[in-house]
């Protein structure tokens, strides 16, 4: 095993350090913690903040943006920050180390995803001003996240005593996308004219990360060999270290990895699609989709049900060999949403694997269930 150092703190030792279970007292602590106010979790004075350090983990809410049509890849808040011209500095990738640490904090009930999050959480401690830990509760379709996003801001501050920059992104109750966004440029001592401006830039990046997405997708779709579509939470999909490296598994084995996020939903691009006969196919059958209801007839109240569902309807226009779900170990949505997934892959008839994660997740064993999926795709 690769031996990535062990983690320093700003006070003494890691084993010299308690820290807090997280549970139902917590919990409840919590809540009187975001009633302290912003300056226990903010900045305080305009020339202070620009020369200040902002530390954003690399796990959970790094991975998702404030709105659905997002990349997932992990760029945005540092973007937003960097163009703003703040300093950023990023907890490194996941590592064994780091996971124990969440692990060792975190109770018994915390999803896999979580433990990951404090880990990282733990390691920017004492290395920068603030923590950026934003609140993201409903997007600008009015759909909620995962609940724990709700809480997220007020667990860590019982975790760490480094300050906490938050807003609350919830599109439901302040009926804008972008006053959050004003709001923590206003904390960071920024006028309202460079905050739009920064926006401007960082949605421009988002694009440009989107039509990558959607080029790699189409030349993956093209491909030759067995194409397995890889479904999960960006936070699993993009930490190699807590998905066991499935990604290069499944290369080393022969297949083309599509990454449920790559799959695009702008009907218009069929032409970038080679195989004439499967353009027409495809066609027919947004010509049909525009007569009947949707095959997605099950309403999800969360962001990441509806979009798992739209992409799947899409991707079963194509022809695959096979669908992997990844799940974190005691996740609550994806605990309802597998069925679903599951269902619609099965009345299609394209082989499934359903995977669960956590941190006693062993390697070899993760590679003789794909090696032995791999080999079922041959009677399919």
């Amino acid at each position: 095993m690769k031996n990535f150092g062990e983690p320093k703190f700003s006070e003494g030792g890691r084993e010299n350090r308690t820290f807090p279970r997280i549970g139902k007292q917590a919990f409840a602590e919590g809540k009187n913690v975001r009633n302290r106010g912003f300056l226990r979790s903010g900045v305080s004075g305009a020339k202070r903040s620009r020369a200040a350090t902002i530390g954003i983990p690399r796990a959970l809410v790094y991975w998702k943006e404030p709105f659905s049509t997002g990349s997932h890849r992990g760029y945005f808040w540092k973007t937003f920050f960097e163009n703003l011209g703040v300093k950023v500095i990023l907890s490194p990738k996941t590592n064994k180390e780091i996971i124990e640490m969440g692990v060792k904090i975190a109770d018994p009930e915390t999803c896999f995803a979580t433990k990951v999050f404090f880990g990282h959480l733990l390691w920017l401690e004492g290395k920068v001003d603030y923590i950026f830990v934003p609140r993201l509760k409903t997007n600008e379709e009015k759909l909620e996240f995962c609940p724990r996003f709700f809480g997220l801001p007020d667990f860590v501050k019982i975790l760490v005593k480094t300050k906490i920059l938050t807003e609350s992104f919830d599109v439901r109750k302040n009926g804008s996308l972008e006053k959050p966004f004003w709001k923590l440029g206003k904390k960071l001592g920024f006028r309202k004219e460079k905050i739009e401006k920064t926006l401007e830039m960082t949605f421009s990046n988002e694009e440009k990360i989107k039509k990558e997405q959607e080029e790699d997708f189409f030349q993956k779709i093209n491909s030759k060999k067995p194409k397995i579509i890889l479904i999960s939470h960006p936070y699993n999909l993009y930490d190699d270290f807590v998905n066991v490296g499935i990604e290069k598994k499944l290369k080393d084995l022969g297949a083309e990895v599509i990454f449920i996020d790559e799959i695009p939903l702008d009907r218009s691009r069929t032409t970038l699609i080679e195989d004439a006969d499967l353009r027409r196919k495809i066609s027919a059958f947004n010509q049909r989709s525009d007569q009947r209801e949707s095959a997605v007839s099950i309403k999800f109240h969360w962001e990441f049900g509806k979009e798992i569902m739209e992409k799947i309807e899409e991707i079963l226009k194509y022809k695959t060999s096979g669908v992997i779900e990844i799940s974190s170990f005691l996740c609550g949505c994806d605990a309802v949403l597998k069925e679903f997934v599951e269902k619609a892959f099965k009345n299609a008839k394209i082989p499934f694997l359903y995977l669960i994660i956590d941190e006693n997740t062993a390697d070899a064993g993760v590679q003789t269930r794909l090696e032995a999926f791999i080999d079922t795709l041959s009677s399919f």
